[in-house]
């Protein structure tokens, strides 16, 4: 916490006396404990992903659909012990795993966390759910914590990276992040359905993007093969600032997905999920109310 070089950015701030870009603070900041159904199927069980959302985030981007959390803070905060109690009530609920949803500005305290609910019995794969815009040497710290990494493959374009997410080299920083996650975790297991380890990466298609989704997808597969899983999005909405440039003020186009889709196919993609129907709908975004934090 001080100075701060948890992330790419390096503020090297004292968070425990002021924020960083990111916005966070010293202490953890939740949004929403939830039992999260619309995962991938291997994420999901029977009852749900136990998500965590995490207030605040290293990237800025314009279309986030979490902004409420990511870019304007929105949470209340926790202790260490609360958190570990909250993984904990997870698994009591049913959870299929504890998915960490935005949490690499919290990773010391999260994995004080998950130390001490693995002594009261917590026993649940645990989900890294970010945007892999991470530092290896943080990634480091999760080794023999984490059990599943969920990262995005955001942009492949320098350009893109910047106007939308003010992300700078971060195809770069993200793929070398992704090889980490792979180092730490292996070929992807699954276990009568679930997800017990692994890596699985996604990719929202983004519209006028389709020729650098392709180029995403061929590079995972070269640099992996089908070690890891990959899911191809479709739920691109055009919400918070994303009305400001012409090129995402739309959803997608089915022909724009599904030539992705296709050329995964061609490639000899296996592991691959896919999304079918109309995604793009405010409906499936989480109602951010603090439920199950206090």
């Amino acid at each position: 916490m001080n100075p701060c070089e948890l992330c790419p950015r390096r503020c090297r701030v004292d968070r425990i006396n002021k924020f960083g870009f990111c916005g966070a603070g010293e202490n953890l900041r939740v949004a929403l404990v939830s039992l999260h159904k619309w995962e991938e199927p291997c994420l999901v069980g029977e009852r749900g992903a136990g998500t965590i959302f995490f207030s605040h985030c290293n990237l800025k981007c314009i279309y986030c659909q979490n902004f409420s959390i990511s870019h304007e803070g929105f949470g209340a905060e926790i202790s260490v012990n609360r958190l570990a109690k909250i993984f904990i009530e997870q698994q009591e609920r049913g959870a299929a795993n504890i998915e960490l949803v935005t949490p690499t500005h919290y990773v010391p305290q999260i994995c004080n966390a998950i130390d001490l609910a693995k002594t009261h019995g917590l026993n649940l794969p645990i989900v890294y759910n970010s945007n892999a815009y991470e530092n290896i040497s943080t990634l480091e710290l999760l080794r023999g914590r984490v059990d599943i990494f969920l990262p995005d493959l955001k942009y492949i374009s320098e350009d893109a990276a910047k106007t939308f997410s003010n992300a700078p080299n971060y195809f770069s920083v993200a793929t070398a992040a992704i090889k980490k996650m792979f180092e730490l975790v292996g070929d992807a297991q699954i276990d009568g359905g679930k997800m017990t380890r692994g890596v699985i990466i996604r990719h929202l298609v983004l519209p006028n993007f389709r020729h650098d989704a392709m180029k995403i997808v061929e590079w995972l597969y070269k640099t992996f093969g089908d070690k890891i899983f990959i899911s191809l999005m479709n739920q691109y909405t055009p919400l918070f600032r994303a009305t400001e440039h012409k090129k995402i003020n739309r959803t997608l186009t089915t022909f724009e997905y599904n030539s992705v889709v296709n050329y995964a196919a061609q490639l000899g993609i296996k592991n691959c999920f896919v999304q079918e129907g109309k995604t793009a709908d405010a409906k499936f975004i989480p109602h951010f109310n603090l439920d199950g934090v206090s």
